[in-house]
């Protein structure tokens, strides 16, 4: 028998995908009616959350962060049966992940955090990815129940709390790239260029593939061979700023961006790669 607590769009998704495949599913959401629409499905809704962990060898959840995870887990930690294991799917912090896990297992139960690259379709369909991280003994009793649930299940060893890490890393890079279009359009509107034309642009040029060895480059360090200057960026990003504040347009990320180029360039780096604005944080 399974739980599973949070019934927005992934966690409702993630119940309905596990319908499909026959499992017994006891679900709950703070908002009842969210969990009484997956009845339909047949799963098992309760009003109560320490009634729907009853009986559940396993107990998914899918949450806000670390303060609604504590505070639905302490609520449900009454009608856990013992030695029950407990999969949290929820964005939290690093070490939120780590006090967590060494808390409910002091307790006598099994805390694993398991946070997801999936949207609401890819928890319906069993696509996307999920990581993991931490005791490899506890991964290897629920990889083949995870994998189910996911296009690929990502092990990053057996360091508590990287898969939170990861995952707020990876977070970060996304709305930092939703960030830099949406500057793109702002410029593309003081252009007059349209989306369409920008979609064949980038069904041209891709970009995005040249992300691991450009990360790969930066973590090396190396700079001084320049495959663009930074002066040279810096030129560019002064064009966009000027385009756009004589347009009426409105840039978010570039000025920023800017900003960072000119502290390199003083001191002393406008010849080198431009990316080496990056350079402060290596490790």
């Amino acid at each position: 028998m399974k739980a599973f607590l949070g019934m927005g769009l992934l966690g409702s998704n993630f119940v309905r995908a596990m319908r499909r495949k026959d499992i017994e599913v006891q679900v709950w959401n703070r908002t009842s009616a969210k969990a009484s629409a997956l009845e339909q499905y047949g799963a098992r809704p309760f009003e109560d959350v320490a009634a729907a962990v009853k009986g559940a060898d396993t107990i998914h959840i899918t949450l806000k962060d670390d303060s609604t995870v504590d505070d639905v887990l302490a609520k449900a930690e009454p009608g856990l049966m013992p030695g029950a294991m407990i999969i949290d799917h929820t964005t939290i912090s690093k070490d939120g992940a780590i006090a967590r896990t060494v808390a409910w297992n002091a307790k006598g139960f099994t805390y694993l955090h398991a946070p997801v690259f999936m949207g609401p379709s890819n928890a319906l369909d069993g696509s996307g990815y999920m990581l993991v991280s931490g005791d490899q003994q506890v991964i290897a009793k629920v990889q083949e129940e995870l994998s189910a649930m996911t296009g690929k299940l990502i092990n990053l060893g057996p360091e508590e709390g990287k898969a939170a890490a990861i995952k707020l890393l990876g977070n970060l890079f996304l709305i930092a790239f939703t960030a830099g279009i949406s500057d793109m359009l702002a410029l593309a509107k003081v252009f007059g260029v349209s989306s369409d034309d920008l979609l064949g642009l980038f069904n041209s040029w891709n970009p995005g593939a040249s992300l691991p060895a450009r990360l790969k480059r930066i973590a090396s360090g190396s700079f001084e061979q320049p495959s663009w200057e930074l002066s040279m960026a810096r030129k560019d990003a002064g064009l966009m700023i000027s385009a756009a504040d004589g347009g009426g347009g409105h840039l978010a990320v570039i000025p920023s961006v800017a900003a960072e180029m000119d502290k390199w360039i003083q001191k002393g780096y406008g010849n080198y790669d431009w990316s080496v604005i990056a350079k402060d944080n290596l490790s």
